[in-house]
């Protein structure tokens, strides 16, 4: 069965058990994140944060980008391509969140790794009405191979201070009141 769950993640499949998406989270420092029966009820709370290496990426005029220049805002760090089924039909609600949590101290950045590069990305934008997102991409995907990402849409909860604290494989429904919620609770931005 491990096989076939692995399998079926890298096809772009999304695997999901009694209709919900599998969760890694672990708890930040006061335990002010908690669990919840709604959208993300999968979440399983472990501890430590993870640091995280210096990964590095563009937007689409080509400028680099890590995650330095984001100390101190809770990331939401989302590996999808235009070609995966799970991650089109995510996409919508990944930019319903990042619009919902504008002011929050939180960020959405989701990360292609189409090969196309910005063109192919700011054309599914556009057909998706995908208005509040940034190009971001992964080139070669390397930022996933250095953050362990083995499918495809994978998102990383990220704190203010660049450590993984929660890791789900699979599609979401971010946009969902309750997990915007868990979202602006567990990752608030510290930056001002």
């Amino acid at each position: 069965m491990k096989r076939l769950v692995f399998f079926t993640i890298l096809a772009g499949a999304v695997l999901t058990a009694a209709g919900g998406s599998t969760f890694y989270h672990a708890s930040t420092e006061g335990g002010k994140c908690a669990a919840t029966n709604g959208a993300l009820a999968a979440l399983e709370f472990t501890r430590p944060p993870r640091d995280l290496p210096e990964i590095r990426f563009v937007d689409g005029t080509g400028q680099e980008l890590g995650l330095a220049e984001y100390r101190g805002e809770g990331l939401v760090v989302n590996f999808w391509a235009t070609w995966c089924a799970p991650c089109v039909r995510e996409m919508p609600a990944l930019d319903r969140l990042h619009a919902a949590l504008r002011g929050s101290g939180v960020v959405v950045l989701a990360l292609s790794g189409d090969r196309g590069g910005a063109s192919v990305v700011e054309g599914f934008y556009k057909t998706h009405e995908i208005d509040n997102l940034e190009t971001l991409l992964d080139k070669n995907m390397a930022t996933a191979r250095a953050l362990g990402v083995r499918g495809l849409p994978t998102t990383l909860l990220i704190d203010g201070e660049g450590r993984e604290i929660g890791r789900l494989v699979g599609a979401a429904e971010w946009d969902a009141a309750d997990a915007v919620d868990l979202i602006r609770d567990c990752l608030g931005g510290t930056k001002s």
